[in-house]
């Protein structure tokens, strides 16, 4: 059977698109055969290479939904939690296809309903977070926050960013959440700007049930967004809730380095005198 590898490419970057070309026609000199998005006819599709930032690579994982395609990220945005290596590194990455000489890692997502004032049910998915966000920017969200089905808090505020740990370095980590090292099982509830004395980051079991009603009484209605792609409008009275998805996202994995080592590259910590060493 013939070896297909998706090639996944930011639209607008020149060098992205240049790079496809060079990887593209490494894998067919290699008897591997490069496809894009509208070649996919099957599940026959053993890796996809993404080029771009994390936002292309949450974009590849819409496309590559139900098909268990593992997905490998090379870096042409500034930071890039997601991406395994940078766009200097694509010949490795090739190579490393070709063998197929990498692990793959199954990261928690979550499964997003939305139930309206009326009784209709919307339902979406995030790989990094559902975040409920006032519709207008001028006047505060009332909302009342639940765990398991009880009630915890309710407050005013500019929204609620419900993440997984691997959006813990995302939108999470901007609203004053905790890192949370992606194999940790657990989920994330992180109030944005609340108006409340308890507002602080929750970390809840990955088998709980994360609830927040935009109460009648709000000043404004919300929209949920899911990774920032997918938007569900939640008039006043709506209901999220949001659990652990049923569906992982398969991330390609080339390195055995560990979070820590990802953390201080990617933010550029600063770690002289560790332990004594560093300059």
């Amino acid at each position: 059977m013939t070896r297909r590898i998706l090639l996944q490419v930011h639209p607008t970057r020149p060098e992205a698109q240049e790079a496809a070309a060079l990887i593209g026609a490494e894998l067919r000199r290699n008897g591997i055969t490069p496809i894009s998005e509208d070649e996919i006819d099957g599940d026959d599709v053993e890796l996809s290479i993404v080029l771009g930032g994390d936002g292309t690579i949450l974009r590849a994982a819409e496309v590559t939904r139900g098909r268990r395609t593992p997905l490998v990220g090379v870096n042409l945005g500034h930071v890039g939690f997601l991406a395994e290596s940078e766009v200097e590194e694509a010949a490795d990455v090739v190579r490393r296809a070709v063998s197929r000489d990498y692990t793959v890692e199954e990261r928690m997502t979550l499964d997003v309903t939305v139930t309206l004032p009326d009784g209709t049910v919307h339902s979406s998915w995030a790989i990094n977070e559902a975040s409920v966000e006032r519709d207008d920017r001028s006047r505060m969200l009332e909302v009342a926050v639940g765990i398991d089905g009880r009630g915890l808090s309710t407050f005013g505020c500019d929204g609620v960013v419900l993440a997984t740990p691997t959006g813990s370095t995302a939108y999470a980590f901007s609203a004053g959440g905790p890192v949370v090292w992606p194999d940790v099982e657990a989920m994330l509830v992180v109030p944005i700007s609340a108006h409340a004395l308890f507002a602080r980051p929750l970390v809840v079991a990955p088998t709980s049930t994360m609830a927040v009603e935009v109460l009648a009484r709000s000043f404004s209605g919300a929209q949920v967004w899911c990774d920032g792609r997918r938007r569900i409008d939640a008039p006043p009275g709506s209901q999220i809730e949001v659990v652990r998805g049923a569906e992982p996202v398969r991330l390609a994995r080339l390195h055995t380095a560990p979070f820590t080592d990802r953390l201080v590259r990617k933010f550029d910590l600063p770690v002289s005198g560790w332990r004594g060493g560093g300059s």
